[in-house]
């Protein structure tokens, strides 16, 4: 499903977007998916792959259109970054996660680590209601369980107040898979030739 030409589209459209210039339009299937793209830069100091923008939708989407907007939308417009600028682009992977398999959990600690992506439903301190999700790749990247993953995606959802279990026992939790691609700078590159 996810295919190296996917991730490739993503830095062309970007690459040309930042030189003002117009892109290519995508050979690959052009069917309707949830999808997120991840934008990762190299951190030398760190010699690991920090994350430089995420950003996506769980609603069914042209992949044609939905990569191209997603593309430039996590890397331009993802408010925990400055936008990306052309001279990253060496040092910058690009990531497509495709979405799928999505089902109700009875609770929330009904998925496993490394298999599932989730995406929670809950009321803020207000009585609001917010969404947050984490990508399957996530929760074995930071090395979290199932509590700790709990307790990370709630913050990032904006919840301050004490995580207690019954609190825990009101969110709506759907579980889900993802088929993901990267590819770096340089990969992109010796494919375009």
């Amino acid at each position: 499903m996810a295919t190296p030409e996917m991730a490739s589209y993503c830095f062309e459209v970007l690459d040309c977007h930042l030189q003002g210039q117009k892109h290519c339009r995508p050979k690959f299937q052009n069917d309707e998916l949830p999808l997120f793209v991840t934008w990762k830069k190299w951190e030398d100091a760190f010699d690991e792959w920090s994350l430089r923008g995420c950003i996506g939708t769980f609603s069914p989407i042209p992949l044609h259109d939905g990569l191209r907007e997603y593309a430039l939308t996590s890397a331009l417009r993802d408010s925990r970054f400055e936008p990306v600028q052309h001279h990253e682009l060496p040092s910058l992977q690009s990531g497509i996660s495709l979405l799928t398999n999505f089902e109700h959990a009875s609770n929330a600690f009904e998925w496993e680590i490394g298999t599932h992506g989730i995406w929670i439903e809950f009321a803020n301190e207000a009585g609001r209601k917010r969404t947050a999700t984490f990508l399957p790749e996530v929760m074995p990247e930071q090395g979290w369980t199932k509590s700790e993953t709990l307790h990370a995606l709630l913050r990032k959802g904006g919840y301050r107040s004490p995580i207690t279990d019954d609190f825990l026992c009101q969110i709506k939790l759907t579980r889900y898979q993802s088929e993901k691609v990267s590819l770096t700078y340089d990969e992109w590159k010796e494919m375009s030739n």
